[in-house]
């Protein structure tokens, strides 16, 4: 036998997350409820199509079998549809008693140890499902595998079930994240520079998050940056036309009093061209630049423009081509910031990321002190006078978006932003990016760590939602850290002032609007990542909102002692 040259044509699923619906059955039972299994596989999976959305617009692929797994035979078929159709993710939906080595278990003994597999069922039948998922949830967990069911509901009679509206977005929030676990795998960020100005918090673990994430940290050196600018290595006309678009929604409110101060501002804009070339020329789903201190606030060195409006074109979902991609990207080189926003981006079908500083925390009593000093009286129920909130504010990587409400036009997002002179301590200067996002933007603060004790990371987080000052205070606020920089005030739902001051786990945090808990902590599942919730006024579980806790977790002592084991500590 000679062998076999590939083709280099590759099937576009390939790498990519693959959702396979399946079910299993008892041989024994009648053809009109076997019938109604194919039938409910058949709604799950039609029901998933274009739900699960990437960051680029695409969908997670969904294939379904209309095999049911009786017995090995069927297991081992079925498994070999799936893995001939790129499939790494499982979705098992139980509508009979059945065996459950002979069938899921043995179609599992098939693929790697962390596939994803969720088990979706209805609550109870004539011939329960619910009895067959919590069997094999039950030998899954013994054996230390992971696995998630969702005890939903469907009519117990009927050839046509379907499931509830609930159970549909349990089972749809599971997908998301195990899709973002699964379609992370193997791609790649870069980051331009050294580590982040000795920021031990910003690191770039690079065997820790190959390990972990199975994602590839690319490095590549400020000069390359330095030096295609200096040999003008990109498109002028692009950079005519970015330079137009971005006159056209903001000319007034770009700071240029002196023609150098022009040709500075296209270099910056130049340099977003040149970076998005870059990173697409091998194909990075991130990235990051260290600018401080060598890049533009050293005067030993040749000064070059701050990067502020490059980063925030990555967070944003548009720019003067249009509708793009989210490329989430970290100011001063932040790794660990980098993959916070990478992972929520991609957990929320795509949502722009913001990137702060931790800047100022200010409690109930800050917040009611400057209220008095502008003599205003606060309203009964008004969060940032009640709890107290956070100045997130950072000179880069804010995203465009989060000027304005989440469904807001291009053309009223950038009207809401200007772009003033850069502080001084950026010798050589260019134009910063200013805004104040405004209230009610409700999602996820959180910030990624990694600790070398634990050989492990773990996620701070809590839910959490913008609020609007008035103008007088906000103006205070914002001089009192940095007028030029973007603003965005921020409350923690859960959290109080002094326990969100005493644990950031870092001076950088993010935040990504509509991401809901569930997906977050179903992705940490996947990952064994840490879930931080420190806040004593937030209960363990918060029903409809968490993710159940797996049951491998409940046998061997909780879920931290259950992921320190898994992790080999």
């Amino acid at each position: 036998m000679n062998a076999r040259l590939l083709s280099q044509d590759i099937k576009p699923n390939t790498s990519k997350a693959v959702i396979g619906v399946f079910a299993p059955c008892d041989p024994r039972i009648d053809e009109q409820s076997r019938e109604r299994c194919k039938n409910l596989v058949k709604h799950v999976a039609e029901s998933l199509s274009g739900k699960i959305k990437f960051p680029d617009a695409s969908s997670a692929e969904v294939v379904y079998s209309d095999v049911l797994v009786d017995l090995e035979p069927q297991a081992d078929l079925v498994a070999k549809q799936f893995l001939e159709a790129g499939v790494n993710i499982l979705v098992c939906i139980p509508d009979t008693w059945s065996f459950p080595q002979l069938t899921t278990i043995s179609l599992l003994s098939h693929f790697p140890k962390d596939i994803p597999i969720n088990f979706t069922t209805g609550n109870s039948a004539t011939r329960p499902g619910v009895v067959y998922t919590h069997a094999t949830n039950g030998a899954i967990a013994q054996y230390g595998k992971l696995s998630h069911i969702n005890i939903g509901k469907w009519p117990e009679t009927g050839q046509h079930p379907e499931m509830s509206d609930d159970t549909l977005e349990s089972l749809v929030d599971w997908c998301y994240a195990a899709a973002t676990f699964q379609g992370l795998k193997g791609k790649r960020v870069v980051v331009f520079g050294h580590d982040s100005m000795g920021m031990e918090t910003a690191l770039p673990h690079v065997m820790e998050t190959r390990n972990n994430f199975g994602i590839e940290i690319t490095r590549l050196d400020m000069k390359l940056l330095a030096d295609m600018l200096q040999k003008e290595s990109y498109d002028k006309e692009e950079l005519q036309r970015l330079k137009t678009w971005l006159f056209s929604h903001a000319r007034e409110r770009i700071e240029l009093p002196e023609e150098k101060d022009e040709q500075l501002l296209e270099k910056s804009l130049a340099l977003y061209l040149i970076v998005r070339d870059l990173m697409k020329e091998i194909d990075a789903v991130g990235g990051g630049f260290m600018s401080q201190l060598e890049w533009g606030s050293d005067a030993r060195g040749i000064q070059l423009p701050v990067a502020d409006i490059m980063e925030s074109l990555f967070n944003s979902t548009f720019d003067h081509n249009g509708e793009k991609e989210v490329i989430p990207f970290a100011t001063e080189a932040d790794v660990q910031g980098l993959l916070t926003q990478l992972f929520m981006t991609w957990l929320s079908g795509g949502n722009p990321p913001l990137f702060m500083d931790f800047r100022k925390a200010y409690g109930s009593e800050d917040a009611k002190e400057l209220a008095k000093k502008h003599n205003y009286e606060s309203k009964k129920g008004e969060k940032w006078t009640e709890k107290g909130f956070v100045d997130g504010v950072n000179s880069g990587s804010a995203s465009f978006n989060w000027a304005a409400k989440p469904e807001a036009s291009e053309k009223d997002i950038m009207s809401k932003i200007s772009f003033p002179k850069a502080v001084d301590y950026f010798f050589y200067l260019g134009n910063s990016v200013h805004f104040v996002s405004p209230g009610e933007i409700k999602g996820i603060a959180a910030r990624l760590s990694y600790s070398s004790l634990s050989g492990m990371f773990s996620m701070l987080w809590d839910e959490t939602e913008t609020v609007e000052l008035p103008e007088d205070i906000a103006k205070e606020v914002c001089a009192g850290a940095n007028p030029t920089w973007p603003h965005t005030f921020v409350v923690p739902r859960y959290a109080s002032m002094l326990e969100y001051k005493q644990y950031a786990p870092a001076n950088h945090f993010h935040m990504t609007w509509d991401l809901n808990p569930a997906r977050l902590q179903y992705w940490m599942d996947f990952t064994n990542t840490l879930s931080l919730t420190p806040w004593q006024e937030r209960p363990r579980f918060i029903e409809s909102k968490d993710r159940p806790l797996p049951l491998v977790y409940i046998l061997n002592g909780g879920e931290e002692r259950t992921k320190i084991k898994l992790a080999g500590r």
